[in-house]
């Protein structure tokens, strides 16, 4: 695959002078990065989005990439962020973030995804006749989709693992270009994956998202 997917895109000097101007305090250059990384991030948006059914159905790449910009955003005033590379790993994990709370949202009772289609109220015994359509009758309180746990499971993930576990399960890396960017050998980013999948294995009760 493509480097840029996983490292976010090589050390372009522009960008990465506008991290160490944020480095040194200057608020202003938040704007510049996310501009400089928007084509990459509305890319990156678009796989993980991919990768969330229960909202690709509802919410489309831009949204979610306009979201998660204004997280990045956000978190980009809070946090000291001094590599290209560290950049892509808060990004995605603000992506993350905004696909798992519109995947909440869309699994709620007062979501449309809950209320949009015409429910059958019950049948009037006395006429004998059939049940009465009822428009966005609300539907009962339902937990988490097994989808929506399975992403929650990574993102509870320790930083180590989760950020391999991203690297291979959204961002389809392989395990030499992950040892590549992390500076660590084949060996260790094996272990972190297989530790990752036994992590999110235990939290899914042993069973698949679907």
């Amino acid at each position: 695959m493509p480097t840029e997917h996983a490292s976010g895109g090589g050390d372009d000097p522009r960008l990465v002078e506008s991290l160490e101007r944020l480095g040194r305090g200057d608020l202003s250059a938040r704007d510049t990065i996310i501009e400089l990384c928007a084509e990459r991030l509305r890319r990156l948006a678009h796989r993980m989005l991919a990768r969330f059914p229960n909202v690709h159905r509802w919410d489309d790449t831009d949204d979610v990439f306009q979201n998660a910009a204004v997280r990045l955003h956000r978190a980009l005033g809070q946090m000291t962020v001094e590599t290209p590379r560290s950049l892509m790993g808060l990004a995605a994990t603000q992506i993350h973030r905004e696909l798992i709370d519109l995947a909440r949202r869309h699994a709620g009772p007062a979501s449309f995804a809950a209320n949009h289609a015409t429910r059958l109220g019950p049948t009037d015994p006395s006429a004998g006749g059939p049940a009465t359509p009822v428009a966005n009758a609300p539907a009962p309180s339902e937990p988490p989709d097994r989808w929506t746990l399975f992403h929650e499971a990574i993102a509870a993930l320790p930083g180590e693992l989760r950020e391999v576990f991203q690297m291979v399960w959204y961002l389809e890396a392989d395990q030499k270009t992950i040892a590549r960017l992390l500076g660590c050998s084949e060996r260790t980013v094996k272990s972190r994956w297989r530790a990752a999948r036994q992590s999110i294995h235990a939290a899914l009760d042993g069973q698949p998202p679907e």
